[in-house]
């Protein structure tokens, strides 16, 4: 399990898939379309790490702790 800030992402440990994303704050509501992709695509870390999101947005927080996870956080 692997936590950013009000977030957390929960991926198998043998092979990164994503099993669970989490979050809670304010705006996290924009996030939920993001999420179920990630699910219903069988994402691993590296291809949430891989993906692009605009600066500054809630939405950069997903890759963001998914970099963090593989142990390259860009920002914090």
């Amino acid at each position: 399990m692997h936590c950013h800030r009000n977030g957390r992402i929960v991926t198998r440990a043998d092979n990164h898939l994503v099993l669970r994303l989490q979050a809670v704050g304010a705006g996290v509501s924009e996030l939920s379309a993001a999420f179920g992709l990630a699910l219903e695509m069988g994402c691993r870390l590296e291809d949430v790490a891989a993906t692009i999101h605009a600066h500054p947005t809630l939405s950069e927080a997903i890759p963001e702790a998914a970099m963090r996870a593989l142990g390259h956080a860009l920002h914090i």
